[in-house]
């Protein structure tokens, strides 16, 4: 029942719809800390708008009923990674505080689906070794340009827990690594296709 609803076209425009709109108010969001970095970071600070792309653009091709290899491997690891990252930080960011922030909740709520979306989908990505291996690279450079040059999204309060942040990180990083290679690349993970009629 949820796979056919996953695999359906009227589903999936409204999906597509939903995250473009995603998108675009990330990057909007990020403005204020890209407007403080200097252009060469550009690329590496609004992670989870950039992992909410990668998806739109990966059911571009699903509409298309084609695939987007590389875009499935891309969406995969970095909605996982980052909308969990997202859910953990702004869990951390009002325990810190000490009271409920309702952006933060807002945050949490939708970042908590990109991860869901990410892995609901997973049957469906037909990404191989090489895409994963692109995707890996992406994300643990990421992590490098993060914490080694400072570019993680602002948290204002939260710099003195830098270093645990960042070890944190980057083992968020690989567990999202191995569950993505455990539902996409591990021999016997289980595939689903895209019905050729609505």
């Amino acid at each position: 029942m949820l796979n056919s609803i996953l695999a359906n076209r009227t589903f999936l425009r409204l999906l597509f719809f939903w995250n473009l709109l995603g998108a675009i108010y990330g990057y909007i969001w990020y403005l204020p800390q890209l407007q403080i970095t200097e252009p060469r970071f550009w690329l590496f600070v609004p992670d989870s708008p950039t992992a909410i792309l990668f998806f739109t653009l990966a059911l571009v091709a699903f509409l298309g009923k084609k695939h987007w290899p590389l875009m499935e491997a891309l969406a995969f690891v970095c909605l996982v990674k980052y909308g969990l990252w997202a859910v953990g930080m702004n869990i951390f960011y009002m325990m810190d505080q000490g009271e409920i922030i309702w952006t933060g909740v807002m945050l949490i709520v939708t970042h908590g689906f990109m991860a869901v979306e990410g892995i609901l989908y997973a049957p469906f990505y037909r990404f191989r070794l090489g895409h994963f291996m692109i995707a890996a690279v992406w994300v643990l450079h990421n992590d490098v340009i993060d914490y080694l040059f400072g570019q993680m999204p602002i948290y204002m309060g939260l710099e003195r827990y830098l270093p645990e942040i960042g070890y944190a990180t980057f083992w968020l990083t690989i567990i999202v690594l191995w569950l993505v290679y455990d539902k996409t690349i591990k021999k016997g993970h289980r595939t689903l296709e895209f019905p050729h009629h609505e």
